[in-house]
């Protein structure tokens, strides 16, 4: 029997406020453990939470971003459970009325555009964070918990099982962090687990319309975990249907090493957690003017400007999508071409050496020694015919480990490319000369005996030689 693979997303991403959700608390991370705590944070008796007004902005922005449905009435609920990390035994969350409904987003999948639908997105405060000992929780003797994660603010965004496979919700899950990051309501730093996936899973005969007992793997926090955790569990549902099992309704946490899956426990449902209204906050009422104040306040996002770039530059759609994948990426692409060069030129540079020297130094965009201004320098210097490609190359590398302007580069190291056509042709003819088996077989229709002649004469000229005009005179003077 053919199956088909049904999957929804929980994505919890922590928000860039400088305080808690309910108190003043900083959210910074890597401060020393248990620091960043105050009475309201750890749930002593007698405190009061107070709304951080920040967190109401970010998830109107969040919503808007992604198509929802704004409600102007909402409210926080208890969701009462308990687990070490909690110092509550209740997480101040929303249920039944959350601060947005019915969005989607659409994804590419092999040239295939899919639109996933968006239940819901609901604020709440994140949990304390449990370290454990030994390589994970499954084999752990002792944990340590760390409070300071207590009462950041959260955006939890429940897609719809709209999902059918592990490739479509390592998409989804990449289209979604670039819209939190352009929208800059999160770092999405994964890492650091500001920005974190539940995957619920089942399979179903094809063809037919109910869900199949889904799984649900828990924080996975890297889009390869995404992908790798939902193979494993397609693979492993398939088989125990196959062999006349059932599968168990239950939550399963994703073992990178050993790649698989592992049972954690039994899954709850939303009654399990007794959810009741927050007698200590208002409700949160959100007005259309407040609605439409943060929507003016929207920057361009990435579909929008991917499109832009098309329509303004003619950049191809592949080159346009690459720009456009952070918002970095896509000021930087902005910021150089406002200089004045070419939109294809600095589009292929920033896909080829500097990204490959952003990826070599592990560093930030905003981190880098070669500003917008700086490579629009360099590629004008290519553009004016000053620099050949090759040459661009190698003051690209001095650039970014002096941090000089491209210019100055040039001339101290005497790197203007060499196109007078007399001083060109003297070094052709004696190269020529001295390769006369090449030349012979150039003549007889070896192509590639002339690229060995070139070499040759960019191997004299310290590659400055004008190689368009380089391979002009060579195949003139052989013929």
């Amino acid at each position: 029997m053919q199956y088909e693979t049904v999957v929804g997303l929980e994505v919890h991403t922590e928000l860039k406020t400088h305080s808690k959700i309910f108190c003043g608390c900083s959210t910074r991370f890597g401060s020393e453990q248990n620091t960043n705590v105050c009475p309201v944070c750890l749930g002593l008796p007698g405190v009061m939470p107070v709304l951080n007004e920040k967190v109401v902005e970010f998830a109107i922005r969040a919503a808007l971003a992604l198509n929802c449905r704004i409600l102007p009435f909402s409210k926080f609920d208890r969701k009462n459970y308990y687990y070490p990390d909690l110092p509550k035994n209740y997480q101040t969350s929303q249920y039944d009325l959350p601060i947005a409904l019915d969005g989607y987003l659409d994804v590419e999948v092999n040239g295939e555009t899919r639109r996933i639908g968006i239940t819901r997105i609901h604020m709440e405060e994140d949990a304390g964070k449990l370290v454990h000992s030994g390589g994970g929780i499954a084999h752990s003797e002792y944990a340590l918990v760390d409070y300071n994660r207590t009462g950041v603010p959260l955006l939890e965004i429940v897609s719809e099982p709209d999902i059918r496979s592990a490739e479509e919700a390592k998409a989804y899950l990449e289209k979604l962090k670039t819209i939190l990051e352009y929208i800059d309501v999160s770092d999405c730093k994964m890492e650091e687990g500001s920005l974190r996936c539940d995957a619920n899973i089942s399979l179903r005969p094809v063809d037919t319309i109910p869900f199949g007992t889904k799984a649900e793997i828990k924080n996975l926090n890297s889009f390869r975990a995404v992908q790798k955790g939902l193979e494993y569990e397609i693979i492993r549902q398939t088989e125990v249907l196959e062999e006349g099992g059932r599968v168990i309704q239950e939550t399963r946490s994703w073992d990178e090493a050993k790649g698989i899956t592992i049972s954690m426990r039994s899954k709850e449902q939303a009654h399990d957690y007794r959810y009741f209204p927050e007698p200590d906050l208002v409700p949160v009422v959100v007005s259309q003017e407040k609605i439409e104040a943060v929507r003016r306040n929207l920057p361009e996002l990435p579909d929008a400007r991917q499109k832009r770039l098309m329509e303004q530059y003619g950049l191809p759609s592949y080159d346009a999508s690459i720009v456009t994948a952070s918002r970095a990426m896509a000021d930087f692409f902005d910021a150089t071409v406002s200089q004045g060069v070419d939109a294809k030129l600095t589009a292929n540079w920033l896909m080829g050496d500097f990204a490959k020297h952003l990826n070599a130094a592990g560093i930030d965009l905003e981190n880098t020694p070669v500003t917008p201004v700086k490579l629009a320098g360099l590629l004008a210097l290519l553009q004016k015919g000053t620099i050949s490609g090759k040459i661009a190359k190698t003051v690209f590398e001095e650039m970014w480990n002096s941090g000089k302007d491209a210019g100055i580069i040039v001339q101290e190291q005497g790197l203007v490319q060499i196109s007078n056509e007399a001083e060109i042709i003297a070094i052709v003819d004696g190269v020529i000369a001295a390769n006369p088996q090449s030349v012979a077989d150039f003549k007889a229709g070896k192509e590639r005996a002339i690229g060995f002649l070139v070499g040759q004469i960019m191997k004299q000229t310290k590659g400055r030689a004008n190689p368009e005009l380089v391979n002009k005179l060579l195949r003139e003077r052989i013929s």
